[in-house]
């Protein structure tokens, strides 16, 4: 028996002929979707990149325990379990955050592995003069910028130059039996970055500013901008049909089908301009960005040009591929064998700090913060890095030794208070809940009380199952045992800071006062005309920490952010256009 995990980050469904009526080339999708069993309710778990690798690994959720990080020395590791019992474990990848150091206890799982450099400002290729003086995250550009000068051709693109890879080790173990190859491909992952070939495919009519790489925000873009983008990332998606279409290709041409096991999966989705927002992360988990595509062709089962409708989710890979080698996941693993067509009573998800997510596969409830502070937020370590850092010295001085959880192996973890995001922070989008059936597109949410405790009720059920901190209930304003009550509603309550919230921001060429709404908030205080504005408006900020943590913030970037809605940016934008007009001479 072999296996081949072939991995995208964050492709989108939507984008798919096998999901949807999509302007994107890429027939190759559909051929897979021919090959193997198309799941229609595959949700992500914990986003974003390695909180959703880290459950690929250990079959069970991240976000609720710990932020960003690597694999724990209590984690099961899928890959790792393989190598001991005698599968190779092969794993080639473009996806530079495993050798940063969030990432750093992924790779090493694998019996062998190779890296290919240059992805999203990877830090690759030197120019001392390009990079002096620029100061994150700004570095991730002109690195980025640096790295494009080396992939001059479609052969020296890291997501082909790790295809290759694949290809080789197909070529040198197609005799070979018991092994599972992982091919990881960082596309469609912004930057957008392709050559003409796939551009040519979504020929237009642009001559606005380079934009390839959209930030993690609101849409403020003008129109013919976000269609630019749209494109480009189409661009990318064809880049990786092709790419699908060498592994299909290589298992034809080896009539591999029999005995080997083709899973496509992805992380998560990613905004392009849909709820008026770009990318990920910052707002609420939509379904384009948790309602993932996922293809699996087993030879167990036999399925090919099938559509699965069961609840299944992230979790489900480890132990399916498990059993498929004749393994057993172990107790600690929470998700199931996907040969075994068992589909869940709910699904959890979300990002450690933000909305707590659960969906019966109708309904999707998204259970913010009871209040701004977004706390307590707790990270629960014995690995103590973030994405790109160390925990700093003045976050680890007031750590305490918790009691181990359920799935700690009696290991005490470190309990450290969590630097609560200003960019991530459930209680300015309020709760919110979903009618799927209804409302496919998510457009308005509903408050119905008697739907509201029983999604409650699975998300205490399913908190519980995977022994959630004392933390998360109290920064949701539920019950950390027994049942919830009418009091614990908020979807209802929520409902006007909701609305308000979601409508989309006016496009930045719309808005007065431009250049004040660009300048750092702290400059405006300072001034005593803008300074009454910005307090009228926006009395928090007097009180907040926000404008020492970040002194750089706009009130257009935190618009952005979704820190301020549209009418309070519209407002703060009138009246900052009556401060800056010259005096009326009578």
């Amino acid at each position: 028996m072999r296996a081949i995990i072939l991995m995208f980050d964050s492709l989108n469904r939507h984008m798919l002929h096998p999901y949807a009526d999509t302007f994107v080339d890429a027939p190759n999708f559909a051929r897979l979707a021919q090959k193997a069993a198309t799941f229609d309710n595959f949700y992500a778990g914990s986003m974003p990149c390695m909180p959703a690798r880290r459950e690929m690994h250990t079959g069970r959720y991240n976000f609720l325990h710990r932020s960003w990080g690597p694999l724990e020395p209590f984690d099961d590791s899928m890959p790792e379990m393989l190598k001991e019992a005698g599968v190779h474990t092969h794993l080639v990848s473009d996806h530079q955050h495993y050798w940063e150091d969030g990432g750093g206890t992924y790779h090493t799982r694998y019996n062998t592995w190779e890296f290919f450099r240059g992805q999203e400002g990877d830090n690759w290729k030197g120019d001392a003069d390009a990079l002096r003086g620029v100061r994150f995250p700004a570095t991730l550009k002109t690195q980025d910028a640096v790295n494009r000068r080396y992939m001059t051709t479609e052969e020296e693109h890291t997501q082909t130059r790790t295809v290759d890879a694949g290809i080789e080790f197909l070529d040198t173990n197609i005799h070979a039996d018991r092994w599972m190859l992982q091919i990881e491909l960082f596309d469609p992952h912004e930057p957008f970055f392709t050559h003409q070939k796939y551009k040519d495919l979504y020929a237009h009519d642009y001559d606005g500013p380079e934009f390839d790489w959209p930030g993690y925000s609101k849409l403020i873009e003008s129109e013919d901008q976000v269609e630019h983008a749209r494109r480009e990332y189409a661009a990318l998606v064809s880049m990786c049909d092709f790419s699908l279409g060498r592994v299909l290709d290589y298992m034809d041409d080896h009539d591999m089908w029999g005995d080997t096991m083709l899973l496509v999966n992805t992380d998560h989705g990613f905004l392009l301009g849909e709820h008026g927002w770009w990318a990920k992360s910052v707002q609420p988990w939509f379904n384009e960005l948790v309602r993932l595509p996922m293809f699996l062709w087993d030879p167990r089962t036999g399925d090919a040009d099938t559509r699965r409708g069961e609840l299944a989710q992230t979790i489900d890979i480890a132990p399916t591929m498990l059993r498929f080698f004749g393994l057993e996941p172990t107790p600690d693993m929470l998700g199931q064998d996907l040969a075994l067509r068992e589909g869940k009573k709910g699904a959890l998800f979300g990002i450690h700090g933000g909305h707590v997510n659960v969906t019966d596969g109708r309904h999707v409830y998204m259970r913010a913060s009871t209040d701004a502070a977004n706390g307590p937020i707790e990270d629960y370590t014995l690995m103590p890095t973030h994405m790109r850092s160390r925990f700093a010295v003045d976050e680890l001085t007031d750590w305490q030794p918790a009691e181990p959880f359920a799935f700690t192996k009696g290991l005490r973890t470190m309990r450290i208070d969590a630097m609560s995001g200003f960019r991530i922070n459930s209680w300015q989008h309020g709760t919110l809940l979903w009618d799927l059936e209804t409302d496919p597109a998510q457009t308005t949410p509903i408050a119905d009380d008697a739907v509201e405790r029983e999604m409650i009720a699975l998300l205490l059920e399913l908190l519980r199952e995977n022994d959630a901190p004392e933390s998360v209930y109290v920064r949701l304003g539920l019950p950390a045992h027994g049942d919830a009550d009418e009091s614990h509603l908020r979807a209802r309550r929520d409902a006007q800071r909701a609305q308000a919230i979601a409508v989309p921001l006016p496009r930045r060429s719309e808005l007065p006062a431009l250049e004040l709404l660009e300048t750092p908030v702290h400059e405006l205080l300072a001034d005593e005309a803008t300074h009454a504005v910005l307090v009228e408006h926006m009395p928090w900020l007097v009180t907040t920490e926000l404008i020492t943590a970040t002194p750089w913030a706009s009130v257009l970037g935190m618009a952005a952010a979704g820190a301020i809605d549209a009418g309070t940016l519209v407002a703060v934008a009138d009246d900052l256009a009556l401060v800056a007009a010259p005096a009326v001479v009578s």
